[in-house]
């Protein structure tokens, strides 16, 4: 595994107890605020010392509380990037940057200046000071200084939180490219649903300071059961391939075999992306629908269906395309005799998947 990490501290009124180990990509902590999403990054990054703390990237041990092991921050080789980008506002965005290479005189590693400077487009940026950037472009920069360092790890406390949705948009596609062209894990820290099902290679679900769930976005948050952000935030992680641009402003995909429209997006034809389809967004139908607004049908089978404590159910279909998920009421599901095995429909309009629900593979 590529970071393995075990924390425990006990807090006034909270306990901190962690234990994950993830692969390579972008693992996600992700859960509400008070979570204890922070305070992990912290420890990882040597900012706290807790009672208990194991933590060990690449195979290389940066504490063992059991050992007497325990590096300083500036000896443990790790980029951060905060919520706000945290540049020093005397200097340009060229010697920001290579404030970042400095730290990394006597490491080897990623982190070339002038493919990090193409990779996160700045190099109309380079002269400017950090007072003339854009809330994205001082992000863009934070991130270029933490490759630069040639980390064994990024973290990333919610990096995109301080901007507006505008900038979120812009930012998120950088990150994608860092899960697909470095080598270097990513611990990122979020409270949105959106960006994890965007980005994460592995979800780490914390509640109360305990892990709640670990393992594949689509997993986690295709769980019925998966709590941390509320019943809201279940749905599916489709993956599809664009293969058309249609003139009326639709982009049509091509999910496993099974045809979704989309509001257009910008991604070129053949360019595969992962689709994120809420459960509240879904309608089911046992027979064949005809005659609807509704643009987007997937037959299935119900793999399962879990009643709530409240009046709804949260239905899982087994489709072509993969495991789709539904909310309805209870009442609808034994209307309709939905059970495990009956074949069925689920009906997605094409416009309540939004844009930032849509992002590369």
């Amino acid at each position: 595994m590529s970071l393995s990490v075990e924390i425990y501290q006990p807090f006034e009124g909270f306990e901190l107890d962690v234990s994950f180990r993830v692969p390579r990509g972008v693992t996600v902590l992700f859960g509400s605020s008070g979570s204890g999403k922070t305070s992990v990054v912290n420890a990882v990054a040597g900012l706290v010392h807790p009672k208990m703390s194991k933590v060990a990237v690449e195979g290389a041990v940066l504490s063992d509380t059991d050992k007497g092991i325990w590096l300083p921050p500036h000896r443990r080789g790790l980029g951060y990037v905060f919520q706000e980008g945290r540049l020093f506002p005397h200097l340009s965005v060229q010697k920001n940057l290579l404030y970042g290479q400095w730290f990394a005189r006597h490491r080897s590693g990623e982190g070339d200046f002038g493919e990090v400077v193409d990779m996160l487009g700045l190099g109309a940026l380079l002269e400017r000071r950090p007072n003339e950037l854009s809330g994205g472009e001082k992000q863009r920069v934070a991130i270029g200084r933490a490759l630069l360092a040639k980390p064994k790890l990024i973290l990333a406390d919610e990096p995109l939180a301080a901007l507006d949705e505008a900038r979120k948009a812009e930012i998120l596609p950088y990150f994608e490219t860092l899960r697909d062209e470095i080598s270097v894990p990513i611990l990122y820290v979020s409270h949105s649903i959106a960006e994890v099902a965007r980005l994460a290679t592995t979800v780490v679900a914390l509640k109360d300071g305990k892990v709640a769930n670990i393992g594949a976005a689509a997993d986690v948050l295709g769980d019925p059961a998966f709590t941390p952000a509320g019943v809201r935030a279940v749905g599916a992680l489709l993956q599809a391939r664009i293969v058309k641009h249609h003139a009326d402003g639709l982009s049509e995909l091509d999910a496993s075999g099974i045809p979704l429209l989309l509001p257009k997006l910008p991604q070129e034809i053949g360019h595969q992306v992962r689709v994120r389809i809420a459960a509240h967004d879904v309608i089911l139908s046992r027979d064949e629908p005809k005659g609807l607004s509704a643009l987007n049908v997937l037959h299935g089978v119900i793999h399962a269906v879990r009643a709530g404590d409240g009046p709804g159910a949260i239905v899982s279909i087994d489709t072509a395309s993969g495991r789709v998920l539904a909310r309805v009421t209870r009442r609808s599901a034994q209307a309709l005799g939905l059970d495990v095995g009956v074949s069925c429909y689920a009906i997605v309009k094409t416009v309540s998947v939004a844009p930032e629900d849509i992002g590369g593979l």
